[in-house]
């Protein structure tokens, strides 16, 4: 995808998953040392991938980033540990956090983590400052919207990520996004403006449910998300609970 960052696509397609999960190999042109960002799920087809990616590089893992911990990106981290010895790193692992704005450093390579929960409480993005580029696990997706995986996600938290990599791209450093699925996108301040465009669409058609007598959740996704295949209503109902919890917060 870029001269510091290969993409390994796991076989897991789906509704949520898209393509499937990318596995972000990342590395500084000419280093023998690598970084892999999010395994994926338990997929030892995939695992074994991966590590070819790395050694057809003459290159060897020697440290695991995740975005988040749910599985189809986390699954496989201590599997994979196991193959490569490399220690894996995250937010709320208990021992060896990363930290907001912490700057990682391998083989000449330079990673800064960029704290963005409101997917998940323990949402990550990981920047190459090299290529402007942010690794943004499902915060930004590649195509489509990701849901607030509530009551473990929070609206307002990821509102406030989605502006801080708004303000990244007016900063020039970050143009382009390299997400946990989905293609690479070329235009990140497009999709920061879009994401928070849309999150103001969809809280302006909650309001009009609630205006329209709707109270639970699942009354709200059948008005609002109708247009969306029934297969993620699931996934729906989360963001609307974080909606509503949303709603319920604000001045009134």
């Amino acid at each position: 995808m870029t001269a510091r960052a290969a993409c390994v696509l796991c076989p897991n397609p789906s509704p949520m998953t898209l393509d499937g999960t990318n596995t972000w190999v990342v590395a500084e042109p000419g280093s023998t040392e690598a970084v892999v960002i999010d395994p994926g799920p338990l997929d030892e087809g995939h695992l074994a991938r991966v590590v070819s990616e790395v050694e057809q590089a003459d290159r060897r893992v020697v440290l695991t980033l995740l975005t988040h911990g749910h599985l189809d990106h986390a699954e496989s981290a201590e599997r994979f540990h196991e193959l490569t010895g490399a220690p894996v790193r995250a937010f709320g692992r208990g021992h060896d956090d990363v930290a907001p704005g912490e700057v990682i450093r391998v083989g000449g390579l330079e990673i800064v983590a960029v704290a963005t929960p409101g997917h998940t409480s323990d949402s990550y993005s990981y920047l190459l400052p090299a290529e402007t580029a942010l690794l943004t696990g499902d915060t930004i997706l590649g195509r489509g919207t990701t849901v607030v995986a509530w009551p473990d996600g929070h609206l307002e938290s990821y509102l406030e990520s989605l502006h801080r990599i708004e303000a990244m791209t007016r900063t020039g450093d970050v143009a382009r996004i390299l997400p946990g699925h989905g293609p690479y996108v070329a235009d990140a301040a497009a999709a920061a403006t879009y994401y928070l465009a849309h999150r103001a669409e969809r809280l302006n058609q909650v309001r009009a449910a609630l205006a329209a007598g709707d109270r639970t959740a699942r009354e709200v996704v059948e008005r609002v998300y109708a247009d969306v295949p029934r297969n993620v209503w699931g996934a729906a109902e989360m963001s609307v609970q974080a909606q509503l919890e949303y709603l319920r917060r604000q001045p009134s």
